[in-house]
């Protein structure tokens, strides 16, 4: 559903700020419902839906992951691979406090602080990808290579395999 009211959100000010085209596409946010429910809504597959996961290593030094919506992140594997010796998920007021999100709403565009950013490696390989807006219910459809453009992120293998 294409909505021309959009939120204006940090996340969609980033967007525009750094000429990135996307979709918007506003849904009814279910408590808890995660990207199974987005998924379901915008009618499109949950692997194209992409969490933005707010984790922190052994410091307490925040950083973001992009995962698709239907695999979990090994954090083991994440942590090899990005020379960590631990990375866990931050508790929601932690990740609150560095994005300026709430969770369910957490955009990996336009964050409070600026943190390192890792994206599961076969996203690229998506057409198109759904991520949060900035705003629970409210994703944005962007091309995978606008997010590398503008994020700059470290690409990883960290999905766990079904």
């Amino acid at each position: 559903m294409k909505n021309e009211n959009a939120p204006e959100t940090p996340a969609t000010k980033f967007l525009h700020a750094h000429g990135v085209a996307h979709s918007n596409h506003l849904y009814e946010y279910e408590e808890h419902g995660g990207t199974k429910i987005s998924a379901r809504e915008l009618n499109v597959s949950e692997h194209a839906v992409v969490k933005t996961l707010v984790m922190e290593d052994e410091n307490a030094k925040p950083l973001i992951v992009l995962m698709h919506g239907d695999r979990k992140v090994s954090t083991k594997e994440l942590a090899r691979q990005i020379g960590c010796k631990k990375v866990e998920p931050c508790k929601p007021e932690v990740a609150n406090r560095h994005t300026g999100f709430l969770v369910g709403g957490t955009s990996p565009f336009g964050t409070k602080k600026q943190m390192p950013i890792y994206i599961e490696k076969t996203i690229l390989d998506l057409p198109l990808i759904y991520v949060n807006g900035g705003r629970r219910g409210y994703l944005v459809g962007v091309h995978p290579h606008d997010i590398l453009r503008v994020l700059q992120p470290k690409v990883v293998e960290a999905a766990l395999k079904d």
